[in-house]
């Protein structure tokens, strides 16, 4: 070996065990340093200064340093990037997409990758499609700092077939669907074979026709982004088991969509005891009313129904709960 070869291998070896001296000061454990090291040969190289300054810098821009190792474990190559000449720049050109910096901060804890993007090149095409779809630049500012995951998409193959679906949905482009990005922009992200199909496949399945879909797309855009066998079928075989034929379900999930992503365990089974076992109700009462999933068990149903029953009152469910507290104190005449 020259003594080149000699020199360089030793001022390398020095870099790295600085680094891992200044990760260890940082809380990181020997796997957590390893991994580092496996996901980014470059470490090896870099100066402890260089480490030090975009550690620094990154607190300085709002990061809490208790969050900074969680952000380098899952972006290792933000420590080697260039100061001046790549993680200020690319800062400065978030911080003008957001009326706060701590939204961009944020936007970095919830998607470190985005500091590693060319976010220069990526902002025009971005700003240009998101226009087209009726979003004003200062929406499309908070759609990204909400989710900087989608600067890394690319329009041709993700965002494009994404918005020829929710077309094929009948949903009109220049508008709803400008509107559904806004509402939920994490749909974005999600492959439309393996996600979107089947959950609108699904909602057909358990009744739901054309027009009722695209209305769950226009205002629950979520429940689109929810996994079938996971999520939406436990949740309407729950419903099922409940009592509720075919007709039913469909009746339910047309009225309240999010009656399929809502916690079986925390929000639907109390809900439906309470109305059976409590209130003494037809769990059917339901179908006329399926924002009936929408109120807390505690705050509105257990609160209005025992001031009813001291009132020695009755109404339907909709009469009880479709209204705000003022109004039903008013009607019910409850001091």
């Amino acid at each position: 070996m020259s003594r080149t070869s000699t020199t360089m291998e030793t001022t390398t070896n020095s870099h790295k065990a600085q680094v891992i001296g200044f990760l260890k000061q940082k809380g990181f454990v020997d796997d957590q340093i390893h991994d580092i090291f496996k996901r980014c040969n470059k470490l090896e190289t870099i100066e402890r200064a260089s480490i030090d300054g975009n550690w620094n810098y990154l607190t300085s821009i709002g990061i809490q340093e208790r969050k900074l190792p969680r952000v380098i474990s899952k972006c290792p190559k933000i420590l080697t990037l260039s100061l001046d000449n790549k993680l200020i720049p690319t800062v400065n050109c978030l911080l003008t997409l957001g009326s706060k910096p701590s939204e961009v901060s944020s936007a970095i804890v919830k998607f470190p990758n985005v500091l590693s993007h060319s976010v220069e090149d990526k902002l025009c095409p971005l700003l240009a499609f998101f226009q087209s779809l009726g979003i004003q630049d200062k929406q499309v500012g908070k759609l990204l700092l909400l989710n900087p995951r989608l600067i890394s998409y690319s329009i041709e193959s993700k965002f494009s077939k994404i918005v020829e679906f929710l077309e094929s949905l009948g949903l009109d482009q220049s508008e709803m669907i400008g509107k559904i990005l806004l509402k939920h922009p994490f749909i974005m992200g999600y492959s439309v074979e393996r996600r979107l199909k089947p959950t609108v496949e699904f909602l057909k399945s358990i009744g739901l026709n054309e027009i009722d879909v695209k209305k769950v797309a226009m205002n629950f855009p979520e429940v689109l982004c929810r996994d079938v066998e996971k999520i939406l079928r436990p949740n309407s075989n729950f419903l099922k088991r409940c009592g509720f034929n075919k007709g039913q379900l469909a009746m339910i999930v047309t009225g309240y969509p999010l009656v399929l992503i809502k916690s079986v365990k925390n929000c639907l089974e109390p809900r439906i005891k309470f109305l059976v076992q409590i209130m003494g109700r037809d769990i059917g009462e339901i179908t006329e009313y399926p924002e009936f999933f929408r109120h807390g068990l505690k705050k509105n149903l257990e609160f209005r129904y025992k001031l009813l029953k001291e009132k020695n009152a009755s109404c339907s469910l909709v009469e009880m709960l479709d209204c705000n507290k003022r109004k039903f104190f008013l009607k019910y005449g409850v001091c």
